[in-house]
């Protein structure tokens, strides 16, 4: 069977086969001597990577612009929207595939974040001059760590990921870094440990990209909770797609 009808019966197979050429042993020990970072320019198979470009249009309607003065702008659309109208992205976020690579390479078992987390995977848009982020980290409002899966879908930008490496590991000095997340791209890291932001988009750029957030102890305090919903609200995507879930909307599996 061609790759293509892979991919249009689901990602699985296609990441399998390439992740079958990975030296997962080299990935892994530069995963730790980076303090728990990884960067691969190339990374999803092609039409995977086409597959994710067809979401992005699919959802572009959908699209919640937010502005923090000093921090951040650009455009956000949550897994809440996603399930509803570019089912594809769940389908490689639970890609068994994906899933045990990945806790090969952080060594760890890895879990989907619940159903009611509109950061679960999502997609960002910086398609306005000085849609940017400041420098940050992903923090964890979970019981366990959160890592974070970037991978890059459409970049017709000069942004940069920029990173700081080893800001929180004693008698280790920071490393800084900038990297082009090209489409089909790959940074993973453990969210609390990696300082990085996105540089400034130009005048008529471009730039997309989809993350999947996993975590090793999906429990949550409820003041947390709150404190989670509240910035996803007010930062990422507005109140309808935040609670949409908590309100009767569609399940994080793409079910009713």
């Amino acid at each position: 069977m061609s790759a293509v009808a892979d991919a249009e019966r689901g990602p699985d197979d296609a990441v399998a086969r390439k992740f079958a050429s990975f030296d997962d042993a080299r990935l892994r020990q530069a995963f730790v001597d980076q303090g728990s970072f990884l960067f691969m320019e190339d990374f999803l198979p092609r039409e995977v990577t086409q597959r994710l470009v067809e979401a992005v249009r699919a959802v572009q309607g959908e699209v919640h612009r937010n502005y923090l003065p000093g921090h951040k702008q650009g455009g956000s659309v949550s897994r809440h929207t996603i399930d509803r109208m570019a089912p594809f992205i769940a389908g490689l976020y639970r890609s068994p595939a994906l899933v045990g690579w990945l806790e090969k390479l952080c060594g760890e078992p890895l879990l989907p974040s619940p159903d009611d987390d509109p950061h679960a995977y999502a997609l960002y848009f910086y398609t306005r001059p000085g849609d940017h982020i400041g420098w940050h980290y992903d923090t964890s409002y979970y019981d366990g760590r959160r890592y974070t899966l970037l991978l890059g879908v459409v970049d017709d930008s000069s942004c940069r990921l920029e990173y700081r490496l080893h800001t929180r590991t004693p008698q280790r000095p920071p490393e800084s870094g900038a990297v082009r997340l090209p489409p089909g791209g790959l940074a993973f890291f453990d969210g609390d440990r990696l300082q990085h932001r996105i540089t400034p988009a130009g005048a008529g750029e471009e730039r997309v990209s989809l993350t999947f957030e996993y975590v090793t102890n999906a429990g949550m305090r409820p003041w947390r909770r709150f404190v989670s919903n509240m910035k996803d609200a007010v930062a990422y995507f507005g109140f309808r797609q935040t609670f949409s879930r908590l309100q009767g909307g569609r399940s994080g599996d793409g079910r009713p």
